[in-house]
């Protein structure tokens, strides 16, 4: 092409130097770029279009320089104008070559992944340095013109995304409570803009919204408009429905009503701030852990955490093999797409982290000890405490005695151990009465558990272990039985 050039700089020169035109003086004295194969022509140089807001674009094509102009010689033509781009203060950043016409237009579908693939989607001015190139043909041969470099200057195109959202409603009395905060991940919000909470409504048809943290820093969480956004809501007052699409309440005249949930229960609410879209599960309250201890199935329900709270869950074992695991409502189990995981990546060991589904497996951080896993999904953490007995006492048998009225010998129901310490029993039917459980069949004081004095029966609890323990006095039903003997936390999941 080198060759090329100079051999048609020299036909141009010839050209121009026979022409009387003073139109053809710079064109007849190109200079070359060693470094290039292209030729500068004095005089010929390209010039910096407006500043280009994406989010104003309404066009399929944007101006993005324009040339001086310049007479050729008889025969010759310009074309396949193009932009070679470099971003600004991009480490290691690498060209991206767009095609412009003559005029300098380049298409909006090639232009914007440009700026969203080196600095992200934030709406941020970006200015890139634009090399621009043109042909000057003649049949069939072209030499390779440089018209000088630019700075293109682009800004994505996005909406406002604050970096953090609260729910807000008659669950919280309608004032801020930081403990309905959304999580997030910690990537920019233009680069993960999905925020999630979980939350309990006690009562029916309870009124939301949301409020942008812009809103809180203010002072005022029902601002009209806050850089530039302010309360986000819906278009209907009182919609209950499910999935939808967000709105804020402007200056403008635009008006956020409030969401509503229909049903008291255990909630799931995800938000997408970039297209401005939630959706609302109602899930199951009992988790469940998925891993090494259970072999990874898809299918073994048999590791049920204890919950603390309906937002606050945890699992004591000692942790064996691989010691790695995610967990999944019960709703979701065998989804691993929403499997919650860490949000760090596969195969974390720290002592504490951010939950997210999805999610990298978690490890324990000390293999083959005795620690406690706790989750909370209120603020989407985990957190992992060491026993400070590692040696507690073992069983080789925990089972059910009473049921049904018989307690002699024999009448025991084995439960499985799944995990060290941690046993189960599928699909048991209980008639109506008190029952025990204890173990190695015998009754000793250190593994005959109960209910303490005055506790009343609920699905999940934690019992004592003495002599003097109650019976458990459990509905009649069929159900699926947890028990951790370490910490006396049991469960009792009806199966329907």
């Amino acid at each position: 092409m080198k060759k090329l050039s100079l051999y048609i700089s020299i036909a141009l020169a010839g050209l121009f130097m026979g022409s009387c035109s003073e139109d053809f003086k710079d064109w007849a004295d190109p200079q070359t770029n060693p470094q290039e194969d292209a030729i500068t022509i004095p005089g010929f140089t390209a010039t910096a279009a407006q500043a280009i807001d994406f989010a104003s674009v309404t066009t399929d094509s944007v101006n993005t320089f324009s040339l001086s102009s310049a007479a050729l010689p008889e025969g010759f033509t310009l074309a396949n104008a193009r932009l070679e781009l470099t971003p600004q203060g991009v480490e290691n950043a690498t060209k991206t070559t767009v095609n412009t016409d003559l005029n300098g237009k380049g298409a909006v579908a090639d232009l914007a992944p440009v700026v969203e693939s080196a600095y992200g989607k934030r709406p941020t001015a970006r200015t890139f340095d634009a090399q621009v190139y043109v042909n000057a043909v003649k049949d069939g041969q072209a030499v390779l013109i440089d018209a000088g470099k630019i700075n293109l200057v682009m800004t994505p195109k996005a909406p406002f995304i604050d970096t953090n959202y609260y729910l807000v409603g008659q669950m919280t009395d309608w004032s801020l409570d930081t403990k309905f905060k959304f999580t997030h991940s910690d990537a920019d919000v233009y680069e993960d803009p999905v925020f999630t909470i979980m939350f309990t409504t006690t009562d029916d048809n309870q009124y939301w919204k949301i409020i942008p943290q812009g809103n809180v820093d203010a002072g005022n969480i029902w601002a009209v408009e806050n850089n530039p956004k302010g309360v986000v809501g819906v278009e209907k007052d009182g919609d209950d429905a499910m999935s939808g699409t967000l709105l804020t309440t402007t200056s403008k005249g635009e008006k956020a009503n409030a969401g509503k949930i229909a049903k008291a229960g255990i909630y799931q609410m995800t938000i997408n701030m970039m297209d401005y879209t939630y959706s609302i599960k109602q899930i199951a309250p009992e988790y469940y852990l998925v891993g090494a201890l259970q072999s990874w199935s898809d299918q073994n329900m048999s590791c049920l955490m204890t919950a603390e709270t309906a937002m606050v869950q945890n699992f004591t074992t000692k942790w064996t093999g691989d010691a790695n695991m995610k967990i999944w409502l019960g709703s979701d189990f065998g989804k691993w797409d929403n499997a919650f995981g860490s949000a760090s990546g596969d195969g974390v060991n720290t002592a504490e982290g951010k939950l997210k589904a999805g999610g990298g497996a978690i490890v324990c951080p000390e293999k083959g000890a005795y620690y406690t896993f706790t989750a909370d999904f209120s603020t989407m953490t985990y957190k992992w405490t060491k026993l400070a007995n590692q040696n507690p006492t073992e069983f080789k048998h925990v089972s059910l005695i009473g049921v049904g009225g018989k307690w002699n010998e024999g009448d025991d129901i084995d439960l499985e151990q799944v995990a060290p310490h941690n046993w189960y029993l599928a699909k048991q039917e209980i008639p109506a009465g008190g029952l025990k459980i204890r173990a190695d069949h015998k009754w000793r004081d250190d593994g005959n558990w109960g209910f303490a004095e005055g506790q009343k029966y609920e699905s999940k609890g934690t019992l004592i272990t003495s002599g003097g323990s109650s019976n458990i006095s459990v509905p009649a039903g069929t159900y699926n039985i947890y028990f951790n003997d370490i910490t006396g936390a049991y469960a009792f999941v009806e199966v329907k």
